[in-house]
């Protein structure tokens, strides 16, 4: 004996395919956004008079620390120490900015 198989009967009424519209301030892209600030990722690194762990050590580069960079070279940041006024070369291991990620 042969049984019937029961099967749902499908709505004639469809989804719209068009996605809701999204609001206006959901709607920028996040490449649109200014670069994350460089924040020292340890409790503090040394600021070197050139860009090499041999060079003379100028001051230290606290966590809490406000700092402008300069320029970039290789791994190294030539930052100025807002707290100090000292100017010199950190290593980009220890200073980097965080990466924001867009879903776009």
């Amino acid at each position: 004996m042969l049984g019937a198989l029961a099967l749902p009967v499908l709505s004639t009424a469809t989804a719209s395919a068009a996605p809701a519209a999204a609001p206006a301030s959901l709607a920028s892209s996040c490449h649109d956004l200014p670069p994350l600030p460089y924040e020292v990722h340890t409790a503090a690194v040394t600021i070197r008079s050139k860009a090499t762990t041999r060079s003379t050590a100028l001051g230290v580069l606290y966590r809490s620390h406000k700092f402008t960079v300069h320029k970039k070279s290789g791994n190294w940041l030539y930052i100025t120490d807002r707290t100090t006024g000292v100017k010199g070369w950190v290593s980009g291991t220890y200073v980097y900015r965080d990466v924001r990620m867009c879903l776009d």
